[in-house]
């Protein structure tokens, strides 16, 4: 069932505490983490606590929840400092996109010059 934790998911073994992660921040819907392979000096996920696998089916079926993932997303910059300079914030959908984890997660990156388009 959508929202339902995952036992074959990371990012939902990283909500229960099963895997450890890097966490900035933690609300009650949202964690943030340190990126084990940043593409840059701010490289941080942001997921919903509730596991849906893409940020299409999350905002379909809880668009509150989408949106305390993007408030995150801004709080993380902010902490960090990229707030005033500029960050990009990612959804990636799809393996053709580049996702690896089918949990709905920003990226957060910043802390360098971020070029357009993108990869």
């Amino acid at each position: 069932m959508a929202g339902e934790p995952r036992a074959d998911c990371l990012f939902c073994k990283i909500v229960a505490g099963e895997v450890p992660a890097d966490v900035v921040r933690e609300t009650g819907t949202t964690v943030a983490f340190r990126d084990i392979n940043p593409q840059a000096p701010t490289h941080v996920l942001v997921i919903p606590k509730a596991h849906y696998p893409d940020a299409a089916s999350l905002a379909a079926a809880e668009p509150t929840l989408a949106a305390d993932v993007l408030r995150e997303a801004g709080e993380v910059a902010a902490e960090d400092k990229v707030d005033d300079t500029g960050y990009r914030v990612v959804f990636n959908t799809g393996t053709g996109a580049g996702q690896t984890v089918f949990h709905a997660h920003a990226h957060v990156l910043g802390g360098r010059g971020l070029n357009w388009p993108p990869g």
